[in-house]
């Protein structure tokens, strides 16, 4: 079992106690949260499995973070727990693996680098995220991804039934004109990359006056080999297509069962670059965050960094449901490049 697995790496948790929790009983839920300072979740998919634990953590001021990379979920809780999650105090942050944190905070530093110079603190900012990754995903992130593109439908119309997020009092929050193209500043396709990551960027800029006056954010996908970018898409497509109706839906998540990983051999292997070309005026900066396997490795790092960073760091105390951005911000990077080799840099500007 687990405890037997983490003393093969630590004899000393040979005797750990476990406790365990079914998200269908919430007494037992709220008792075991209301004795932690903060909660780490990797229960997926997040639609089905997440809301019980966000609600007694909000409830009882419990921090909490979670691998979400689902957008219905993350606007479910907004809608239902946001508020009394500021009540409690509770701290709520989603998407502290692969979704988001290289996105999220890669912006947030490139931002904090352009705002150094003073005399581009007004200036209108637009950043352009290029995501190239190696690696093998988890059957947990297959069926969480699978579920999401059944429920498209779905949250299509919860999202229009929602309305946008208003914009902040004097400011504009928006999106850079999202289509295929070929970059020659990366020398790649870029592929617009609908995922999880631009809204919580969004969210950020939203929340963090120093995106400034005017921000603009497209996410995308770099693709070196135009073979590649014709075979990617006709493949995503396909399985989109599929994850619509029960019958392929049933043989799609039949591919990888939940719980199933690549080998510690494919997890050294993995890595993942994540480029930024930003401009705020007539200043260009290119920024970049990089680092190892983001389906494991690298995602486990995140994940138990983000909640160390709540339970030992100086950081605000507001609750809600917050972004890695804003609940995390700088001491996460700091713990990031010290803790876990990822690397936040300049390229050029």
């Amino acid at each position: 079992g687990v405890r037997s697995r983490l003393a093969g790496i630590n004899p000393d948790c040979a005797d750990i106690d476990l406790i365990e929790i079914d998200v269908n009983f919430p007494a037992k839920l709220k008792k075991v949260v209301e004795q932690a300072r903060v909660i780490i979740t990797t229960v997926g998919p997040y639609i089905h499995y997440g809301e019980p634990l966000v609600k007694a953590c909000a409830e009882a001021g419990t921090d909490y973070v979670d691998l979400t990379g689902e957008p219905e979920f993350v606007d479910l809780i907004i809608d239902k727990y946001d508020a009394m999650a500021r009540k409690s105090g509770a701290r709520i942050v989603n998407c502290c693996g692969f979704d988001s944190i290289p996105h999220d905070l890669g912006v947030l530093y490139t931002v904090e680098q352009l705002r150094k110079n003073q005399s581009l603190r007004d200036e209108p900012i637009k950043i352009e995220g290029f995501v190239r990754a190696g690696g093998t995903f988890s059957g947990g992130t297959w069926h969480s991804a699978i579920h999401a593109m059944s429920r498209m439908r779905e949250h299509s119309k919860r999202r229009k039934a929602r309305g946008r997020e208003p914009d902040p009092k004097g400011r504009k929050i928006g999106s850079m004109p999202m289509k295929i193209h070929k970059e020659p500043e990366i020398g790649a396709w870029a592929v617009p990359f609908p995922t999880i990551d631009p809204e919580v960027v969004k969210r950020s800029a939203r929340a963090l006056k120093k995106y400034g006056p005017d921000f603009k954010y497209g996410h995308f996908m770099a693709i070196k080999r135009t073979a590649t970018l014709l075979i990617c898409g006709a493949g995503m497509a396909g399985i989109v297509a599929g994850a619509q109706f029960a019958p392929t839906r049933k043989l799609l998540l039949s591919v990888k069962g939940q719980g199933e990983g690549p080998t510690p051999e494919q997890r050294a292997k993995g890595w993942f670059k994540v480029r930024f070309l930003a401009q705020a005026g007539n200043t260009k900066l290119q920024t970049q965050v990089s680092g190892g396997d983001p389906g494991y490795g690298d995602t486990a790092k995140m994940l138990g960094e983000s909640a160390l960073c709540l339970a030992l760091d100086k950081l605000p105390k507001s609750g809600g449901i917050l972004t890695p951005a804003v609940a995390l911000g700088k001491p996460l990077i700091k713990r990031l490049e010290n803790n876990a080799g990822m690397k936040f840099e300049v390229l050029q500007g």
